[in-house]
C-alpha cells in the first residue's frame, strides 16, 4: 500500500441552534456547518501495529486520540487488522470548537477507505464516524450542509461559498460538556436556520453575515469571559462582516470582505496575544493523496 496524506479541514457553524438535552443525554441540534481551507495533515504508512503521534501535546494518552479510536472501529467494524502509523500535524487549534478532532478521525476514516476502495459515503463508514462524534460524519463528507440530531445527522447539502474569514482564540478553552451543562442552566431559545440556508442558496454573502447565529454563545462566555472581548474586538474591525461564536467555543470567526481584512484582523489578534489565522471557506471535506503522486 503507497503511504497516503489526507487533508483534515477544520469547520465553523454558520448557525448552531442547540435544543432540549434528548432521552439519550444529548442535545438535539439544527446547524448549518462549512469547510475551511485551515487544515491539519494526517499521513497514514503501512507498519506492524498500529500507532498514533502528533507534533502537538493534546494532554491525552494516543490510545484516547480520536483518529486512534477511529483505526480501531474501522478494524472492528470491517473485520481487518489496521496496521498502520498514524502521523499528524496539527493546524487546528484543540478546545476551538473548530472540529479538529473529528477532522483527523475523519482523514484517518477517509485514508483507510481508500486503501480498502470503500466511496466515503459507505453507510458503515459514516455510521463509525458519527459514533466517534458530532462533527465527524460531516468533515468526512464536507462542504457546506443543513445537519440535525446531534449534529451528525445530514439533512441536506448546501452550495459552497467563497469567503475570507479570520479566526481568533483567546487561551482558555471550552469544554464542550461544561458548555452544555451551562447552557441548560439558562437555556436560549432555538432561531431558524433557514435564512442562513437561503443565503448560501443564493450566494448572498450579506444575507449569510446577517443571519449569523449561535444560542450557545452565553454559555460559553459565562465560562471563558474573554471571549465577549474576543467577539466585540472582532467586530469593530475594519472591513469585519459578521462576527460568531465557532460552535462550542473558545474560537471566534468573521467572515470578512476581502483577503486583505482578515489578514489584517489575523495581525492586529496576534498582537493582542491571542492565536489567530485568515483562512478561506473550503468547498470540500477530507481530500486524500497518495504520496508523491502528481497533483
Amino acid at each position: 500500500m503507497s503511504e497516503l496524506v489526507v487533508t483534515a479541514p477544520a469547520k465553523i457553524n454558520l448557525f448552531l441552534g442547540v435544543g432540549s438535552p434528548r432521552p439519550d443525554g444529548f442535545h438535539e441540534v439544527i446547524t448549518v456547518m462549512h469547510s475551511l481551507e485551515l487544515a491539519d495533515t494526517v499521513r497514514l504508512r503501512p507498519a506492524d501495529e498500529l500507532a498514533v503521534t502528533c507534533d502537538a501535546d493534546l494532554g491525552i494518552p494516543a490510545e484516547d486520540n480520536l483518529a486512534y479510536r477511529a483505526a480501531r472501529q474501522f478494524s472492528e467494524t470491517y473485520g481487518v487488522d489496521v496496521l498502520v502509523d498514524i502521523e499528524i500535524e496539527k493546524r487546528i487549534p484543540a478546545g476551538a470548537g473548530l472540529g479538529g478532532g473529528s477532522a483527523d478521525a475523519a482523514a484517518v476514516l477517509a485514508g483507510l477507505a481508500h486503501w480498502a476502495a470503500l466511496p466515503l459515503d459507505h453507510s458503515a463508514l459514516v455510521a463509525i464516524a458519527r459514533s466517534l462524534g458530532a462533527d465527524c460524519a460531516f468533515v468526512l463528507l464536507g462542504g457546506p450542509a443543513l445537519m440535525r440530531g446531534r449534529g451528525d445527522e445530514f439533512v441536506r447539502p448546501l452550495p459552497a461559498i467563497s469567503a475570507e474569514v479570520v479566526l481568533v482564540k483567546p487561551d482558555a478553552s471550552v469544554p464542550t460538556a461544561a458548555a452544555y451543562r451551562a447552557f441548560d442552566a439558562s437555556p436560549v431559545a432555538v432561531g431558524a436556520a433557514s435564512g442562513v440556508a437561503d443565503a448560501l442558496r443564493f450566494r448572498d454573502r450579506a444575507a449569510l453575515a446577517a443571519g449569523l447565529s449561535n444560542n450557545l454563545t452565553a454559555a460559553a462566555e459565562s465560562l471563558v469571559p474573554e471571549i465577549a472581548a474576543v467577539r466585540a474586538w472582532l467586530g469593530e474591525q475594519e472591513g469585519v462582516a459578521g462576527v460568531l461564536l465557532a460552535g462550542s467555543g473558545s474560537a471566534v470567526f468573521a467572515l470578512c470582505e476581502d483577503r486583505e481584512s482578515a489578514e489584517q484582523a489575523a495581525r492586529g489578534a496576534r498582537e493582542r496575544g491571542w492565536w489567530a489565522v485568515a483562512t478561506q471557506t473550503r468547498p470540500s471535506g477530507v481530500e486524500v493523496a497518495e504520496e508523491g503522486a502528481d497533483g
